[in-house]
């Protein structure tokens, strides 16, 4: 079996915290790169992408503070539009900071609760 990185490891802990205590809840799941930040609400029982958001294609300044907070009022959007009011937030391997952080704030300010 091949060493895992720290990222890695951090991210499968992570999820298996996440499984334990999601109670059948559809999950956000977030991923920074250093141009764009993407968004998902995944169900894991049917195994399919409920909805998503990102910076690819929307006119901002790269993928900072401001371009996630928009990530996040999008994705709460389109979880209204799918029917999805609640879920568990997925932050990866990512420290809930910053870009992440402001993505979690908009949103619950967007009406998905976690």
């Amino acid at each position: 079996m091949a060493k895992l990185s720290l990222f890695e490891r951090r991210r499968r802990r992570v999820r298996t915290a996440l499984r334990k205590r999601a109670g059948g809840r559809a999950r956000l799941s977030v991923h920074r790169t250093g141009r764009h930040i993407y968004a998902q609400i995944i169900d894991d029982a049917e195994g399919r992408t409920v909805a998503a958001a990102s910076t690819l294609g929307v006119e901002t300044s790269g993928a900072n503070v401001d371009a996630a907070t928009q990530v996040g009022k999008r994705i709460a959007e389109a979880a209204k539009q799918a029917g999805v009011t609640t879920v568990v937030f997925d932050r990866g391997g990512y420290l809930y900071h910053g870009r992440v952080k402001a993505l979690a704030d908009a949103a619950r300010e967007g009406g998905l609760e976690f």
